[in-house]
């Protein structure tokens, strides 16, 4: 059990401070019998609510600590995870990660702990959780003004405060903290062929904006009742912004520097090498991760404890930066670059909050310069294909309608497309404002990105979809 009394779940949210978890962590660092220890505390408090059928379902609340001790043994490590925090669990947790270390393969690529690092002043911001009846008061604006309009309201509410911490045998300690909030809602018509979808997003639960994630749904699955089919092809097509979150952070995700220099991905450049310093993208494509968009207090620090930095990726359409871990730098004789990972793994290269920069061009106005296209809400049920291309296949969703002359004339079935954000990045005809957007498949909170509308040509639906 916790040396720390009870919590309340509400203001403040119930997650160590920086004094507590330095403390947890020299208890379990202390009475480690290994050659170097490492401590990871994760200290989460969660609240959720849930909607369905125009009503409230589910609302609940949880809380939690975890302590997870990584005990090295020459080049063989292996970790035990507990949430008793007195100090004879940790102290047998570290025992018991120190006697399975020894018995495991050595890692070759093991890199030696980090010693004490510099972080960045942390940003002043309460975290706090609402509480069960403001989530039930934010539900009711979707559920009361889609009853009110004959149609049906589904949605989730989730809302995450935590403290991360990480210390080691070496003088290392960090800490950090963070909140995060999402809504998201889907309303459908009664006779199941109309589906709308909306996302609010923030950092804390007033950030939230049910009513316009309300009104956008509602219209959205007005507009989408009763689809026609067309034939699949290549259509100038309009991707509302969580598209476009969809599937451009998929290219962050291949942006390891290791993988491009061992041939085995798009990064990879003929001959050898990687594409640093090639242009893959239209020139008005920049693609960035920057500590500050993050919902931390502290901009962060990767699996090392190495502070996060602001890198740019892809600048004007040139490859600017690959994602090192510390093996592979070392090996390369370059700098890592911190920007997520670590371990010996190393995470892509937009693990967290890719800002794609935008352009000053409306949806409106995509649409009204269009003769004929598509205009796309989101994506789903995306599944890689071709990693050598970044290639993906999916589905469109609650709400794909056709443009002829200027304007959206008529919602159409679904599609399936099979197509890579590299290909219609190099098809771009027009980007509006960026916008904080929730681009996860899973939709829970802490998954944003910052996206702009976009217009593309030739963007690939192979074939039709019989999905609402």
């Amino acid at each position: 059990m916790s040396d720390f009394g009870p919590r309340s779940l509400y203001a403040p949210a119930g997650i160590l401070t920086r004094a507590e978890a330095q403390e947890i962590a020299q208890r379990a660092l202390r009475n480690s019998p290994a050659e170097e220890t490492r401590v990871s505390i994760n200290s989460a408090a969660r609240a959720d609510t849930r909607f369905a059928l125009n009503q409230v379902t589910t609302s609940g609340e949880n809380q939690d600590t975890q302590v997870t001790i990584t005990a090295y043994s020459g080049n063989r490590a292996a970790s035990v995870n507990t949430n008793r925090l007195d100090e004879a669990s940790l102290a047998a947790a570290a025992k018991q990660a120190y006697e399975i270390a020894k018995l495991v393969p050595p890692n070759p690529e093991r890199m030696p702990e980090l010693g004490a690092q510099t972080y960045p002043a942390s940003r002043e911001r309460s975290i706090t959780l609402p509480s069960p009846t403001e989530r039930a008061a934010a539900s009711k604006i979707v559920t009361e003004l889609a009853r009110a309009n004959e149609l049906i309201a589904t949605g989730f509410i989730e809302c995450r405060a935590g403290a991360t911490a990480l210390a080691n045998s070496k003088g290392l300690f960090a800490y950090d903290s963070s909140s995060s909030v999402t809504m998201t809602t889907t309303v459908r018509s009664p006779d199941g062929t109309g589906s709308g979808w909306a996302c609010t997003d923030g950092n804390t639960f007033s950030d939230l904006d049910p009513a316009r994630v309300a009104a956008t749904a509602v219209q959205k699955a007005k507009d989408s009742r009763s689809p026609v089919a067309i034939e699949p092809g290549r259509y100038t097509t309009i991707l509302e912004p969580t598209a476009v979150g969809n599937l451009v952070q998929l290219i962050a995700g291949a942006m390891q520097a290791r993988s491009a220099d061992e041939g085995r991905s798009f990064f990879s450049k003929q001959g050898g090498g990687n594409k640093i310093g090639l242009k893959v993208v239209d020139e008005r494509v920049t693609l960035l991760t920057d500590p500050a968009d993050s919902p931390s207090t502290s901009g962060g620090y990767d699996g090392d404890g190495m502070p996060l930095e602001k890198i740019t990726w892809i600048e004007n359409g040139v490859v600017k930066n690959l994602n090192y871990d510390r093996f592979w730098a070392q090996k390369q004789g370059v700098q890592p670059t911190r920007a997520g990972g670590g371990g010996g793994g190393g995470g892509g290269g937009g693990a967290r909050s890719l800002r794609m920069l935008g352009g000053t061009t409306s949806v409106a106005d995509m649409i009204k310069s269009t003769e004929r296209g598509i205009l796309v809400t989101r994506f789903w049920y995306i599944r890689g294909v071709d990693p050598r291309s970044i290639l993906y296949t999916g589905l469109t969703r609650d709400g794909t309608f056709l443009i002829e002359n200027g304007k959206v004339t008529r919602p159409i079935k679904n599609f399936r497309f099979n197509e890579s954000p590299i290909f219609f990045l190099n098809n771009l005809e027009a980007m509006g404002p960026t916008i904080r957007i929730n681009a996860s498949e899973n939709l829970g909170a802490g998954g944003a990105v910052y996206m702009p509308p976009i217009k593309v040509r030739d963007f690939t639906f192979s074939s039709l979809s019989d999905a609402v």
